[in-house]
Protein backbone atom coordinates (compact mmCIF):
# COMPACT_ATOMS: atom_id res chain seq x y z
CA UNK A 1 0.00 0.00 0.00
CA UNK A 2 1.63 3.02 -1.05
CA UNK A 3 0.41 6.06 1.08
CA UNK A 4 1.70 9.51 2.34
CA UNK A 5 1.00 10.10 6.20
CA UNK A 6 -0.29 13.95 6.15
CA UNK A 7 -1.31 13.97 10.06
CA UNK A 8 -1.78 12.32 13.35
CA UNK A 9 -2.97 12.64 16.24
CA UNK A 10 -5.01 10.98 19.28
CA UNK A 11 -9.09 11.08 20.78
CA UNK A 12 -9.45 9.95 24.04
CA UNK A 13 -13.38 9.08 23.92
CA UNK A 14 -12.51 5.91 23.27
CA UNK A 15 -8.81 5.51 23.09
CA UNK A 16 -7.40 5.81 19.29
CA UNK A 17 -4.59 7.15 17.56
CA UNK A 18 -6.07 8.86 14.29
CA UNK A 19 -3.72 8.96 11.13
CA UNK A 20 -5.09 11.17 8.00
CA UNK A 21 -3.03 10.04 4.76
CA UNK A 22 -3.00 10.49 1.25
CA UNK A 23 -3.56 7.72 -1.11
CA UNK A 24 -0.63 7.79 -3.27
CA UNK A 25 -1.87 6.30 -6.70
CA UNK A 26 -5.87 7.47 -6.25
CA UNK A 27 -4.55 10.96 -4.74
CA UNK A 28 -7.36 11.01 -2.32
CA UNK A 29 -7.15 11.73 1.42
CA UNK A 30 -8.31 9.39 4.01
CA UNK A 31 -8.39 9.19 7.44
CA UNK A 32 -7.44 5.58 9.73
CA UNK A 33 -8.62 5.29 13.30
CA UNK A 34 -6.61 2.52 15.03
CA UNK A 35 -7.98 1.97 18.47
CA UNK A 36 -5.92 1.65 21.43
CA UNK A 37 -6.70 -1.54 23.55
CA UNK A 38 -5.49 -2.54 27.01
CA UNK A 39 -3.87 0.84 27.73
CA UNK A 40 -4.06 2.11 30.81
CA UNK A 41 -2.30 5.11 33.46
CA UNK A 42 0.27 2.91 34.07
CA UNK A 43 1.51 1.92 30.48
CA UNK A 44 4.40 2.11 29.18
CA UNK A 45 4.10 4.35 26.36
CA UNK A 46 7.34 3.13 24.36
CA UNK A 47 6.36 -0.01 24.13
CA UNK A 48 2.50 1.07 23.22
CA UNK A 49 3.90 2.89 20.54
CA UNK A 50 6.19 -0.14 19.35
CA UNK A 51 3.48 -2.18 19.07
CA UNK A 52 1.10 -0.25 17.70
CA UNK A 53 4.19 0.45 14.84
CA UNK A 54 4.71 -3.20 14.24
CA UNK A 55 0.93 -4.13 13.99
CA UNK A 56 0.43 -5.92 10.87
CA UNK A 57 -2.58 -4.34 10.32
CA UNK A 58 -1.43 -0.77 10.58
CA UNK A 59 2.31 -1.18 9.41
CA UNK A 60 2.00 -0.04 5.83
CA UNK A 61 0.26 3.14 7.56
CA UNK A 62 2.66 4.11 9.94
CA UNK A 63 5.96 3.75 7.96
CA UNK A 64 6.20 7.66 8.15
CA UNK A 65 4.97 8.35 11.55
CA UNK A 66 8.12 8.22 13.51
CA UNK A 67 8.28 6.08 16.85
CA UNK A 68 9.19 9.45 18.82
CA UNK A 69 5.94 10.89 17.76
CA UNK A 70 3.98 8.00 18.59
CA UNK A 71 5.29 7.80 22.13
CA UNK A 72 4.15 11.26 22.93
CA UNK A 73 0.44 10.85 22.03
CA UNK A 74 0.11 7.80 23.54
CA UNK A 75 2.24 9.99 26.66
CA UNK A 76 -0.86 12.61 26.11
CA UNK A 77 -3.37 9.70 26.52
CA UNK A 78 -1.70 8.03 29.73
CA UNK A 79 -1.32 11.93 31.15
CA UNK A 80 -5.11 12.36 29.93
CA UNK A 81 -5.95 8.92 32.08
CA UNK A 82 -4.10 10.65 35.09
CA UNK A 83 -6.59 13.44 34.91
CA UNK A 84 -4.06 15.62 34.23
CA UNK A 85 -4.81 18.66 32.22
CA UNK A 86 -3.62 19.05 28.57
CA UNK A 87 -0.74 21.67 29.52
CA UNK A 88 0.60 19.48 31.97
CA UNK A 89 0.89 16.91 30.37
CA UNK A 90 2.67 19.03 27.49
CA UNK A 91 4.88 20.74 30.09
CA UNK A 92 5.71 17.05 31.47
CA UNK A 93 6.51 15.37 28.10
CA UNK A 94 8.89 18.71 27.39
CA UNK A 95 10.49 18.04 30.29
CA UNK A 96 10.90 14.28 29.86
CA UNK A 97 12.31 15.28 26.44
CA UNK A 98 14.78 17.58 27.36
CA UNK A 99 18.29 17.23 28.89
CA UNK A 100 19.29 19.09 32.00
CA UNK A 101 22.72 20.18 31.63
CA UNK A 102 23.46 20.43 35.40
CA UNK A 103 21.68 16.88 35.32
CA UNK A 104 24.17 14.01 36.89
CA UNK A 105 23.76 11.51 34.66
CA UNK A 106 25.64 8.59 36.72
CA UNK A 107 22.73 8.82 39.13
CA UNK A 108 20.47 7.92 37.05
CA UNK A 109 19.49 3.70 36.08
CA UNK A 110 19.91 2.30 32.78
CA UNK A 111 16.34 2.68 31.83
CA UNK A 112 16.44 6.61 32.34
CA UNK A 113 20.65 6.80 30.50
CA UNK A 114 19.60 5.32 27.75
CA UNK A 115 16.45 7.33 27.10
CA UNK A 116 18.56 10.49 27.75
CA UNK A 117 21.49 9.01 25.51
CA UNK A 118 19.05 8.63 22.70
CA UNK A 119 17.71 12.23 23.00
CA UNK A 120 20.99 13.82 22.62
CA UNK A 121 21.51 11.31 19.35
CA UNK A 122 18.39 12.74 18.28
CA UNK A 123 19.37 15.95 18.72
CA UNK A 124 22.89 15.63 17.67
CA UNK A 125 21.37 14.05 14.22
CA UNK A 126 18.94 17.06 14.00
CA UNK A 127 21.34 19.82 14.06
CA UNK A 128 24.47 17.77 12.22
CA UNK A 129 25.62 19.05 9.08
CA UNK A 130 26.08 17.00 6.23
CA UNK A 131 28.26 17.10 2.87
CA UNK A 132 24.69 17.20 1.40
CA UNK A 133 23.34 20.50 3.01
CA UNK A 134 23.60 23.41 1.68
CA UNK A 135 25.70 25.60 4.10
CA UNK A 136 28.10 22.57 4.35
CA UNK A 137 32.09 24.02 5.12
CA UNK A 138 34.52 21.90 5.48
CA UNK A 139 37.05 23.29 7.07
CA UNK A 140 35.89 26.14 9.61
CA UNK A 141 38.40 28.13 11.55
CA UNK A 142 37.08 30.24 14.44
CA UNK A 143 38.90 32.73 16.92
CA UNK A 144 37.40 32.84 19.94
CA UNK A 145 37.61 36.14 22.15
CA UNK A 146 39.36 36.36 25.29
CA UNK A 147 37.81 38.98 27.25
CA UNK A 148 40.22 38.13 30.29
CA UNK A 149 43.98 37.26 30.87
CA UNK A 150 44.81 33.54 30.76
CA UNK A 151 45.50 32.25 33.76
CA UNK A 152 48.94 29.02 33.19
CA UNK A 153 48.90 26.82 36.12
CA UNK A 154 52.22 26.21 38.22
CA UNK A 155 51.79 21.90 37.51
CA UNK A 156 51.74 23.27 33.79
CA UNK A 157 54.93 25.57 33.84
CA UNK A 158 56.92 22.97 36.37
CA UNK A 159 56.57 19.82 34.02
CA UNK A 160 57.84 21.90 30.83
CA UNK A 161 61.56 22.69 32.63
CA UNK A 162 61.79 19.10 33.29
CA UNK A 163 61.56 17.57 29.78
Amino acid sequence: MMCTAKKCGIRFQPPAIILIYEHEIKGKSRQRIMPVRNFSKFSDCTRAAEQLKNNPRHKSYLEQVSLRQLEKLFSVLRGNLRGQSLAETMEQIQRETTIDPEEDLNKLDDRELAKRKRIMDELFEKNRKKKDDPNFVYDIEVEFPQDEQVLSCGWDTESADEF
